[in-house]
């Protein structure tokens, strides 16, 4: 009896853990808390089939309390036998299409949306000069990392992705190596990247990231598709803009054009960095696609390798082991750097930027 009053009480405890941790999110990083019209409509289908399900659950257990008290023992006697209604047609009847029409109800407004966020025609839409109506992104997931390229401005970035507010937003999306899966949690659903084929879809993001996440002004991304021993470390942030901030942000990316460093430099890093980094990293958002990710605007971001905290000494270290704190990455043995050079190289990262 006492097992039972403990299993009881625990049950109890974790069903209100559940309700007040519910409430728990973050802006920047819940699922619970929309930042655009997709990941809204989103959440209104799963509470659509959250008050579903509640109502079989509220319906069944009436139907089982009902019978348990009216046809109890001490009640009815031992030898009552009640009203047997095997072989009901109106029965039947009854508990085939009542789920029938519950499946309807979730399923018509699953499948609209569906086809809705998988409609990318506008993507190819141009105005009268020739030019794209639409801003596409084209993200391809890397061994731990994320390369994000704006193919109609000529523009590319890594591990942050910048995007205007209050406009659809559309993404290629490709893994150069093994499935990953694209994912804004505050902002919608997520989506597969494949090494065999290119997923498309569309978010809009309504709401600025300044002042999120205590000041870092960003969302979080994250890798949903269990891609090997760093999977859980494949982080990267959203930062949302203004139109007009963020068509400056795309003039001076543009404005990096022909940014390099220099093996002859007087600055111990940059010179450490061009014999050593350079023909990995790229320090201009103009200069394609990279073995590595592109560093043009590392001095602004707000994590190191998408988790660690931004600063000298663990860029530093970062430089030295990056095979401790990410396994099975491909950065690790690709160079030979002393410590000096290391602290060298990371505080002429931390000079690289576009905003300040």
């Amino acid at each position: 009896m006492m097992k039972g009053l403990k299993k009881w009480r625990l049950f109890s405890l974790l069903t209100v853990m559940t309700v007040f941790l519910s409430a728990c999110g973050e802006d920047y990083l819940s699922t619970l808390r929309p930042a655009g019209p997709v990941g809204q409509e989103q959440l209104n289908i799963l509470i659509l089939s959250i008050v579903i399900m509640a109502l079989v659950v509220v319906v069944v257990s009436t139907i089982y309390l009902v019978a348990f008290f009216k046809f109890r023992r001490a009640k009815v006697g031992e030898n009552h036998m009640p009203k047997q209604v095997e072989g009901s047609h109106t029965l039947e009847v009854i508990w085939t299409v009542i789920p029938i029409i519950l499946l309807l109800i979730l399923a018509v407004p699953t499948l609209n949306s569906t086809y809705k966020f998988a409609d990318v025609a506008a993507m190819d839409e141009v105005d009268e000069e020739g030019n794209k109506t639409a801003l596409t992104v084209n993200v391809t997931a890397k061994l731990y990392w994320w390369e994000f390229e704006y193919p109609d401005l000529g523009i590319i970035t890594a591990q942050d992705l910048v995007v205007p507010t209050g406009e659809k937003v559309y993404f290629n999306l490709i893994a150069a190596d093994v499935k990953h899966s694209f994912w804004i949690p505050a902002v919608g659903g997520k989506m597969d990247t494949n090494v065999d084929g290119i997923n498309k879809f569309y978010l809009q993001f309504d709401k600025e990231s300044a002042g999120l996440n205590e000041g870092e002004g960003v969302f979080y991304g994250k890798c949903a598709e269990l891609c090997g021993p760093s999977h859980a470390l494949m982080d990267f942030k959203v930062k949302t803009l203004e139109p007009a901030a963020f068509d400056a942000w795309v003039a001076a990316m543009k404005a990096t054009e022909g940014n390099t460093a220099s093996a002859d430099s007087t600055d111990v890093g940059e010179a450490a960095f061009a014999n050593s980094c350079l023909g990995c990293h790229a320090v201009s958002a103009v200069a394609g696609n990279g073995m590595g990710p592109n560093l043009t605007t590392f001095g602004e971001r707000n994590r190191l390798a998408g988790f660690m905290e931004h600063n000298v000494e663990n860029t530093t270290e970062w430089i030295l082991d990056p095979e401790k704190y990410k396994p099975g990455n491909t950065m690790t043995g690709k160079y030979n750097v002393t410590p000096e050079e290391a602290k060298a190289i990371s505080e002429y990262l931390m000079t690289l930027t576009v905003e300040k």
